[in-house]
C-alpha cells in the first residue's frame, strides 16, 4: 500500500485480514516518517520509510495518494517496478490510461472506494485494463471485499458514475442527517436527544429496508397515509423538488469525476 492516509490505512487494515496474504504482513509505505514509525510500533503492517525497500518485492501495489501527487510518485516508482506487477488505484479521478502511461505498465485496476470501508461496510466499484486476467481481477476483489462489498463494472464510465452515488454518497446522508438534527433542536430537543432521534431513525430505516426487500417508494406509501403527518412531509419534499435536487447533486459529483479524469 502506497499511502497511509485516511483511505490507504482503512483499506490496508481491512486487507490485512485476507487469507491471500498467507499469514504475511501487508507492506505499507508513506512519506510521513512519523506516521510510519507509529505503524511500525503498532506492528499490524510491515511499514517502510523508503519506497525502494518494499516496492520491488510486491506483487500487487495499491495506490492511495492524492491525485495531485501522482506525477512525482510515478517518477519515483518507475525505476523500481516490473511488468509482472499489478497496480490497483484507490485514487479519485485518475484514469486507467494515466496510470498505464505514467508507470509504463500493462496491468492496472481502477477502483472507487467509499468512507464506510472504515467500519467494514464499504462498497468499492472496480474495473481493469485489458491485460489483467480474470484470476487477477478476482484476487483483487477478494482483497477489496475485506472492507465490505465490491462490484465489478464494465468500464471507467461506471467508476465515475459510482463516484456520484457511493463515493460521495455518504456525505449526502450526513447532509440529510444534519438537517434533521438542526430541525430537532429547533423544535426544542436537546443535542443528545436530537442525536438519539436521528441516529436511531436512520439505523432502523436501513435495517427494515435491508430485511424486507421492499422498495423505498413502497415503504413511503405504506407509512405516508393520506392526510397524515408523514404524507405532509413527503408532499412538502415533492413540492420543493427535493428528489430532483438530490439527483442533480449526484450528477454534479459524477461530472466532476469526469472532469478530474481529463486533467
Amino acid at each position: 500500500m502506497i499511502g497511509a492516509g485516511h483511505m490507504g490505512a482503512t483499506y490496508a487494515e481491512g486487507m490485512s485480514k485476507s487469507s491471500l496474504l498467507n499469514g504475511k504482513k501487508l507492506k505499507i509505505y508513506d512519506k510521513d516518517l512519523e506516521k510510519i514509525e507509529t505503524l511500525q510500533e503498532e506492528g499490524l503492517f510491515d511499514a517502510y520509510k523508503n519506497l525502494e525497500d518494499c516496492l520491488p518485492k510486491a506483487d500487487i501495489i495499491f495506490l492511495a495518494v492524492k491525485p495531485n501527487h501522482v506525477d512525482a510518485l510515478f517518477e519515483e516508482m518507475r525505476p523500481l517496478i516490473n511488468d509482472k506487477q499489478m497496480f490497483v488505484s484507490l485514487m479519485a479521478g485518475v484514469k486507467l490510461e494515466t496510470i498505464l502511461q505514467g508507470l509504463n505498465v500493462k496491468k492496472v485496476i481502477r477502483t472507487m472506494p467509499n468512507l464506510p470501508a472504515q467500519v467494514g461496510m464499504g462498497v468499492t466499484s472496480f474495473t481493469e485494463s485489458e491485460h489483467v486476467t480474470k484470476l487477477e481481477s478476482l484476487m483483487v476483489q477478494n482483497f477489496l471485499d475485506m472492507t465490505g462489498k465490491s462490484i465489478h463494472v464494465e468500464n471507467e464510465n461506471y467508476i465515475d458514475a459510482s463516484t456520484g452515488i457511493s463515493g460521495s454518497g455518504p456525505a449526502y446522508v450526513f447532509y440529510f442527517m444534519q438537517s434533521m438534527l438542526e430541525a430537532a433542536e429547533k423544535m426544542g430537543f436537546s443535542e443528545y436527544d436530537s442525536h438519539v432521534l436521528v441516529n436511531s431513525t436512520f439505523e432502523g430505516a436501513i435495517k427494515i429496508f435491508n430485511n424486507e426487500g421492499i422498495t423505498p417508494t413502497e415503504w413511503i406509501n405504506r407509512v405516508a397515509s393520506k392526510g397524515g403527518t408523514t404524507r405532509a412531509a413527503i408532499d412538502s419534499m415533492e413540492e420543493n423538488n427535493v428528489k430532483e435536487f438530490i439527483t442533480k447533486a449526484a450528477y454534479a459529483a459524477f461530472d466532476r469525476a469526469v472532469e478530474l479524469g481529463k486533467k
